[in-house]
């Protein structure tokens, strides 16, 4: 049977919708039917189950801020304004649906772990995407070359998903995508005055140890 697309985004948008105001475990697939304006049996034409429509929300959704992530990085050389567009597409990429905000942010993190296993896969080439910033940053002098790099990695998007989880939390009241320079400029330069060298201590064996 040839899949209408047509219809099978219909259904992700009527799952969003759904879950966003119900959560993942009380959203009914008969329920995402009617609001797609389809019968149930239709859906499993397109879908094996819920778990199914979840995942393919979050493929579609990442898929795409990927996509334009990396047609605006070509050809770019310098890492600070590739971490900025980084940072900036991937806000004005949740920021455009709030209820798509609240299902990636909010009820994705109450799912199983076979789930969330899942989840990682599909972010897998936005981390690869911030590996090369920070590799073009370090290879160009910007960043320190001792830096652990998955270490930073965490950083910049534990940073960019906290912004955008703290945004759904509170009912989407300001401009997400506003966000983005003041966060860029945070994970670039720190808390730190720049003269200020204090911080920069190497941990005793004790605090190295654990």
């Amino acid at each position: 049977m040839r899949k209408d697309r047509a219809k099978y985004v219909a259904i992700l948008q009527a799952a969003v919708k759904v879950m966003a105001e119900s959560g993942y475990y009380n959203a009914q697939v008969s329920r995402i039917a009617r609001e797609a304006g389809v019968a149930d049996g239709t859906v499993y034409l397109y879908f094996k189950n819920k778990e199914d429509i979840l995942i393919s929300i979050l493929r579609e959704t990442i898929g795409e801020i990927i996509d334009r992530v990396q047609a605006a990085l070509t050809g770019l050389e310098d890492p600070a304004e590739m971490l900025h567009r980084l940072v900036f597409l991937y806000f004005r990429g949740l920021a455009e649906t709030k209820d798509l905000a609240m299902v990636t942010q909010v009820h994705l993190r109450q799912t199983n772990p076979d789930v969330r296993r899942k989840i990682g896969d599909i972010m897998r080439p936005y981390y690869r995407i911030i590996d090369r910033i920070i590799e073009r940053g370090v290879e160009r002098g910007m960043f320190r070359p001792t830096i652990d790099r998955r270490i930073a990695r965490r950083m910049i998007f534990g940073t960019m998903d906290e912004t955008v989880t703290a945004w759904v939390l509170t009912g989407a009241k300001y401009d997400l995508v506003a966000l983005a320079g003041p966060v860029v400029d945070l994970l670039l330069g720190g808390l730190v005055r720049r003269e200020d060298e204090r911080w920069r201590r190497e941990p005793d064996r004790k605090e190295s140890l654990g």
